[in-house]
């Protein structure tokens, strides 16, 4: 059967190793959905594909064994899904009408965790609904605390949550607990002046342990949420390498904002000759200077006197000969 493996791709289907037979991929933003959705996909698993599911390191779903010409009748079951997880969509019945940007993926978030700072699910599905469906090959991850379970520095983006901690001394015992715990699990950012615990701004990174650690409320999370923001990481064949810090105590709208100018930044530096129309963000950031990314990501961003600009930025990684 002769297949337009372009379209298949975009539609959101993979091509495998096995003839004539696809994979239907299922973005999941945020890595959460309703039980009431399971049921589908084990029907088409059972029906169209091979009875069985696979569930992808982007926290999506993948169904293979899937006969090319069946895709139309998979799309149209899909629709409940699509439409129940309010992703946009370019036609009913129609599936998902891009897979460039891939699956946001999430920790389970501060609805579940008591480390997270906040909620991660409620955000990936935000910038969900911003970017796609968009062709171009990003990956943007999410995590609710410096713990950092979701590995969002292999990602083009990273977002970490932060806190501000908040102190009420007439809540203090003087126990030293979050002293001891911030000292034994993070940067040493609390120490003991005239028995009572002072941070060091510097060098908190606003993970929280002291709002858990006190057993009498002293410390509270801030009602401002914050974040730090990752650059550019990635696997490959060239040069694989973490995110760096770019901007730390950043709000939501300021990371929207960079995300979508980043977008319009590649669209203009893609190369036109990149194989399968994907190229890693980083690559062109390393073709074009940091300058110019730079002056395409911060369009528009208003940013507040709290937040903290790495500029230049620099990234090392191993480098394949």
């Amino acid at each position: 059967m002769d297949i337009n493996t372009k379209k298949l791709k975009k539609n959101a289907f993979r091509v495998t190793k096995v003839r004539n037979k696809t994979a239907s991929r299922i973005r999941v933003p945020g890595g959460h959905l309703e039980a009431k959705y399971l049921p589908v996909l084990q029907h088409i698993a059972e029906t169209y594909g091979d009875g069985t599911l696979h569930i992808t390191n982007r926290q999506g779903f993948e169904i293979p064994g899937i006969d090319f010409e069946k895709m139309v009748e998979v799309n149209a079951l899909l629709e409940s899904i699509i439409t129940g997880m309010d992703i946009n969509r370019e036609e009913e019945n129609g599936g998902y009408p891009a897979a460039g940007t891939r699956n946001i993926a999430a920790c389970v978030g501060n609805r579940v965790c008591p480390y997270a700072c906040y909620d991660t699910t409620a955000f990936a599905q935000r910038i969900e609904k911003a970017v796609f469906p968009n062709d171009l090959h990003f990956k943007i991850a999410l995590t609710g605390c410096s713990n950092d379970c979701a590995k969002v520095r292999m990602h083009d983006f990273g977002i970490i949550g932060m806190t501000e901690p908040q102190f009420e001394p007439d809540r203090c015992v003087t126990c030293g607990a979050c002293v001891k715990a911030c000292t034994k699990k993070s940067t040493g950012a609390l120490t003991m002046v005239n028995f009572r615990p002072q941070r060091d701004a510097q060098r908190c990174i606003g993970c929280g342990e002291c709002v858990l650690a006190c057993p009498n409320m002293a410390w509270t999370r801030s009602e401002e949420k914050y974040y730090r923001l990752t650059l550019l990481g990635r696997s490959g064949k060239k040069n694989p390498r973490l995110g760096e810090n770019f901007v730390k105590w950043i709000d939501a709208d300021s990371i929207v904002q960079i995300i979508l100018n980043t977008y319009e930044y590649v669209e203009k530096y893609i190369d036109p000759e990149a194989p399968g129309g994907k190229e890693h963000i980083g690559y062109i950031v390393d073709r074009t200077g940091f300058e110019e990314f730079y002056k395409w990501a911060m369009k528009g961003v208003h940013l507040s006197d709290k937040a903290e600009i790495t500029s230049p930025m620099y990234w090392s990684g191993i480098r394949y000969q």
